[in-house]
């Protein structure tokens, strides 16, 4: 391995390393360190998409985009959120007339907002164990599709795109993905619910995935690499969370519809 690969690498591991444990000691904390901890996150990517995207009024995209996550964090009422979500896109609409990329400076609220905040409305219906098994799924396709998309290469998943994925790293996600949902229903549910868990885990994987090509044909478009550089070895919180936020919105309402109707 060259030793560019080589020191990328580390960093990576190195940083996952911090802050995977970090985050999964104030989930299991919860309120008000999870909260303290989100706004911050969403502060970053609300930092982040308002910069990543070019525009002329970052700041004003910016607080906007925070305005609205932390009312997804902080409010309980789904009416207020929904109220100000599309007050916020209509006004941002309307200030990026003048803009190039009007449609992603607009897109910002709704992706932000819904989906970092999908996360959140999960753990409070959910709690810890379930929130951190679908943390454990998007982490699964991720590590699972960097071993075996670097290992076996093969063709390419999108390589007008994302180049540097492949049909390998998928598979290999998704299945470890799989693997890893089905040793958490043994570990922590009912026998009965393997089943489910090793298919809602391999749906997880491949929304994910598709998440991260989502925003990668975002950076494609803007002829940029990374959202940031703000995680080592890693870019910025969009790099990382992609997938999450993407599959975010699914998970919550599936565990909503089987709390509701005791599934």
């Amino acid at each position: 391995m060259e030793q560019s690969k080589l020191n990328k690498v580390i960093k990576r591991v190195v940083t996952a390393l911090v802050l995977i444990p970090i985050v999964i000691g104030v989930m299991y904390v919860g309120y008000p360190y999870l909260h303290l901890m989100a706004l911050v996150v969403g502060a970053l990517m609300a930092w982040e998409w308002s910069n990543m995207v070019p525009n002329k009024n970052a700041v004003i995209y910016a607080n906007t985009y925070t305005l609205n996550i932390a009312a997804a964090i902080l409010f309980p009422s789904l009416l207020i959120v929904v109220l100000l979500l599309l007050s916020s896109a209509i006004f941002i609409w309307y200030k990026s007339k003048t803009e190039i990329h009007r449609g992603l400076l607009t897109l910002g609220v709704f992706y932000i907002t819904i989906g970092f905040g999908s996360v959140m409305w999960l753990y409070d219906t959910v709690g810890f164990l379930d929130t951190m098994w679908f943390l454990l799924m998007v982490w699964s396709v991720d590590t699972g599709g960097y071993i075996f998309g670097s290992t076996i290469k093969g063709p390419k998943l999108a390589p007008k795109i994302s180049p540097n994925k492949t049909w390998a790293g998928l598979i290999g996600g998704t299945l470890l993905a799989m693997g890893v949902s089905v040793a958490y229903s043994y570990l922590f549910t009912e026998a009965e619910n393997t089943l489910f868990y090793a298919i809602f885990g391999g749906i997880i994987a491949v929304i994910a995935q598709i998440g991260d090509l989502v925003e990668s044909h975002i950076k494609r478009s803007l002829n940029i690499k990374d959202s940031s550089n703000l995680i080592p070895g890693h870019g910025g919180i969009f790099d990382r969370v992609d997938g999450l936020i993407f599959s975010a919105p699914l998970v919550f309402i599936l565990f909503v519809y089987i709390n509701s109707y005791g599934i």
